[in-house]
């Protein structure tokens, strides 16, 4: 079988592999997300090459067109929308040795399209922020942003996230999980459905990995609980449930420099309307408002920035991630999650806090970028 080659021409920039789209239920933000990168990306340094990933896992070829990538009067876009083919495959290169990427069709030679220098791995969820992409771009030796397969997995798995923070004496609150063997049997429904009442009202009801605020039920009456459980079943066979807590909800965002990682000034959701918590709708279609910077005094602002940073720490993170709090009524912190792969799109809290905090868009993804780039692939 021949191979045809085009010329790579990329010698004098990095050329970018955008990845986005993918199978979770977050694969709309994730073309989102890819479109804003697209449209920020500084091109006088970067050449891009946009890879989507369908539902069914297919790599397709991408038109460089973000304008199509956006949540246009409520519908959300899709990979399959955006390919250019819709048989076409696009395989990352296969060994440290070569960084070069194929396209094939059926019926065709396959065409590699030139080397690759840097993946941005824009998936949101299971099978793309879990620590899977990772695994196989480590294989392939391609330098890529964000953090490293364990960071990926445990910061994805809420579970992982909070024991993992309180073995660093970093607060978190009341939880419990319920796993996929444990609420397929009726002694372990009976099991689970004591602990989590023992929890107290209200509770929060989520997939243990999923983002982008998936199948979350805040729960009032416990007869409404199983509804709640089933729903986040949908997006993950394993949910944990959380006690409700009284706080203000405070975000702050992590960025490596050359010098270490540093955390932005941080925003505080402000959920309105007839919405009880920062669901999917309200953060992606109602728009709910983030406060840049938070009301908060100097001290407050000081210790959760130094927080966001111990929790990017205590997870072993690189790149970039988002650490969402709780600041409760007595004044204490409180870690809700940690996103190691935050959302890019033009409403989301992560490059804003950046931009408040003097590190524009374009600015952003180019350090994200040279981060990479500076970063070797394998053990660390």
């Amino acid at each position: 079988m021949s191979i045809e080659k085009t010329s790579p021409n990329h010698a004098a920039k990095p050329r970018v592999a955008i990845v986005f789209g993918g199978r979770s239920s977050e694969h709309p933000i994730s073309v989102v997300t890819a479109g804003s990168v697209l449209r920020a990306i500084d091109r006088s340094k970067y050449e891009v090459l946009p890879i989507g990933i369908t539902h069914e896992g297919r790599w397709a070829l991408v038109g460089d067109e973000p304008d199509r990538m956006a949540i246009t009067d409520g519908r959300l876009p899709d990979v399959d929308q955006v390919a250019e083919s819709t048989e076409g495959q696009v395989a990352l290169p296969g060994s440290p040795a070569s960084r070069e990427v194929v396209w094939s069709e059926p019926g065709a030679a396959p065409k590699v399209l030139g080397e690759v220098d840097v993946v941005l791995p824009l998936l949101h969820g299971p099978w793309g922020e879990d620590g899977t992409l990772q695994g196989l771009l480590e294989l392939s030796g391609v330098p890529y942003v964000g953090s490293g397969v364990l960071a990926s997995a445990a910061g994805m798995d809420k579970e992982y996230t909070k024991r993992i923070l309180a073995s660093h004496g970093i607060g978190v609150g009341d939880w419990t999980v319920v796993r996929p063997r444990e609420w397929e049997s009726e002694q372990g429904r009976a099991a689970a459905r004591e602990r989590i009442a023992a929890l107290g009202l209200p509770l929060f009801v989520k997939p243990c990995r999923a983002g982008s605020s998936m199948g979350i039920t805040k729960v009032k009456d416990l007869a409404g609980l199983d509804a709640a459980i089933e729903e986040a079943r949908r997006h993950d066979p394993k949910i944990i449930v959380e006690a409700g807590v009284a706080g203000r909800e405070i975000e702050c965002a992590v960025l490596e420099f050359e010098d270490g990682p540093r955390a932005s000034v941080p925003a505080e959701i402000l959920v309105g309307g007839d919405f009880e918590f920062y669901d999917f709708e309200a953060k992606y279609i109602d728009s709910s408002e983030v406060e840049i910077p938070a009301r908060l005094d100097a001290q407050q602002t000081a210790e959760i920035r130094r927080q966001a940073v111990a929790a990017f720490e205590a997870l072993g993170c690189e790149g970039l991630a988002r650490v969402d709090f709780f600041l409760l009524e007595d004044g204490s912190w409180m870690v809700n999650e940690i996103n190691t792969m935050p959302g890019f799109t033009p409403i989301s809290a992560y490059p804003k806090m950046w931009e408040a905090s003097g590190v524009p868009y374009p600015e952003l993804i180019d350090r994200l970028l040279q981060a990479a780039l500076r970063r070797p692939t394998g053990l660390r």
